[in-house]
């Protein structure tokens, strides 16, 4: 299981990256991803970002599949000992699918932007996105949830394409199954509050 540490926020410069490099169930392919994560008072910060020639961006409507397109999602159990976890998924037009998972199932939650913030940019070789999780939004489901330095949870990045030019799946902790499947909180790694 890899391990990352959650340090505060002060500027995207001083947060260590994480390499999105498990590259699960595709043929070899030109992209490379990475993440930081980084948190504040009352939020997670996140920043996700790829090198990737050919990016797909079709989705823009609320309740379509961003992971259709260029897609970059963070999952995270922030709780100890709840089964349960968040998906949050973005395609380059900042389309999102948020949802919570576990026992077998998933809920769509119809995104709030103003919860999340999404902020996505353009590279010269690729592409990102930025955006806050507040405290605030993940206690709605999560009401154990108040971070303090040592403390861990569990989670993971993702970085996939179902239906761009070179179909791809890549992740930061690696996944054990037979089948692209993302949804599964036993293949998370630890993320540290420093």
């Amino acid at each position: 299981m890899r391990e990352y540490t959650i340090h505060r926020f002060t500027d995207w410069e001083h947060i260590e990256p994480l390499a999105i490099d498990q590259r699960l169930w595709c043929p070899e392919v030109d992209i490379e991803a990475w993440a930081q994560i980084a948190w504040e008072d009352d939020a997670l910060r996140v920043r996700l970002t790829a090198r990737e020639a050919h990016i797909r961006a079709v989705h823009t409507s609320p309740t379509s599949a961003p992971c259709e397109d260029s897609c970059l999602e963070f999952f995270l159990s922030p709780v100890e000992g709840d089964g349960r976890y968040m998906n949050i998924e973005f395609n380059p037009n900042a389309c999102c699918y948020l949802g919570i998972g576990g026992a077998g199932e998933l809920v769509r939650l119809l995104p709030e932007r103003d919860w999340l913030r999404p902020q996505p940019f353009r590279t010269e070789n690729g592409w990102g996105i930025e955006y806050r999780v507040p405290f605030e939004l993940l206690r709605l489901f999560f009401p154990g949830f108040a971070p303090k330095p040592g403390d861990a949870m569990r989670a993971n990045c993702f970085k996939c394409g179902d239906l761009t030019e070179v179909e791809h799946y890549f992740s930061w902790n690696p996944v054990i199954s037979d089948t692209p499947n993302f949804h599964r909180p036993c293949d998370f790694g630890r993320m540290v509050f420093a």
